[in-house]
């Protein structure tokens, strides 16, 4: 028994070891301790035309769960939607299941990561030829710079997120893939892109993004374009050192004063045990705008 126990040790660290290269290639992660909730924060505006929402996400590093800032990306292709990935539980492991681009949305747990992303499918926004299209109804876009915009009111259905859970399984959201998140699934896949996996990497290089110092509440949960070597130098070429770098609320966009923002989350609740209760998911119907306007 002890050596099956020492083994399973081994495999766990030999999988944690690899996180940093390999957690974008589809490398089946498994953990036992569960992530903890989704922080909250306000989006960053659209830097332009033709980029899309990713949302946050707590990826695993050395020191535990560290988050990864929601941010805008290029799609890899005109007519790609960003599936986001999520943690499920399954045969005794937290395992993470990574995301990828297609022409649909798949599942992705049923976890409400908010702007669009409600729990099923996608609402904030349309291919429209080679242009994409975005609802401002959910998404932060300046509509002077961005033109390829409209207002679909219909996805909101509630203005208070009632369940914030990262993961997928007891004690977290019971969701399982309809019929079109399966066909989504069967569809070509485009990795993410070489931007995405370098955004990742710089998150886990912060201490400041780990839960275990940061105690579930990331003091930047979103940035407006991903954490690059080119795009810091170009950040830090343009500001001077007394403005913290990829600050989404810098001089340079306005803060977004219609951006979801939910209650402070309960001193009661667990930073990384599965919560207590509340294992319902909160889909709406059209996939909820509820985690993105107040």
């Amino acid at each position: 028994m002890r050596a099956i126990r020492a083994m399973r040790t081994l495999f766990l660290a030999f999988l944690v070891s690899l996180v940093p290269a390999s957690s974008f290639a589809g490398v089946f992660l498994s953990i036992t301790v569960a992530p903890p909730i989704l922080p909250v924060y306000a989006q960053p505006i659209c830097p332009g035309d033709g980029y899309l929402w990713t949302p946050g996400y707590w990826a695993y590093g050395d020191a535990g769960y560290f988050w990864v800032p929601g941010t805008w990306v290029l799609a890899p292709r005109p007519g790609f939607l960003w599936t986001p990935g999520y943690w499920g539980w399954g045969g005794g492991f937290y395992a993470w299941h990574a995301g990828y681009w297609g022409p649909h949305v798949g599942f992705y747990g049923g976890v409400n990561y908010g702007f669009g992303y409600g729990g099923a499918g996608f609402f904030g926004g349309r291919w429209e030829g080679g242009h994409f299209a975005y609802n401002t109804a959910v998404l932060h876009v300046n509509t002077t710079v961005v033109h390829n915009t409209y207002i679909d009111n219909t996805v909101i259905h509630n203005t208070t997120v009632i369940n914030r859970t990262s993961f997928n399984g007891p004690g977290g959201v019971n969701a399982r893939p309809g019929p079109q998140e399966q066909a989504a699934m069967r569809e070509q896949h485009i990795q993410p892109t070489s931007e995405q996996v370098s955004h990742e990497s710089f998150a886990g290089t912060n201490r400041a993004n780990f839960a275990s110092v940061n105690g579930g509440r990331p003091a930047t949960a979103a940035v407006s374009r991903p954490m690059t070597s080119a795009n810091v130098a170009a950040h830090n070429t343009a500001y001077n050192n007394s403005r913290p770098a990829y600050n989404s609320n810098n001089g340079s966009h306005p803060a977004n004063t219609n951006a979801y923002k939910a209650p402070a989350p309960h001193n009661s609740e667990p930073k990384y045990s599965e919560p207590k209760g509340g294992g319902q998911p909160h889909n709406e119907p059209h996939g909820g705008g509820e985690h993105e306007r107040r």
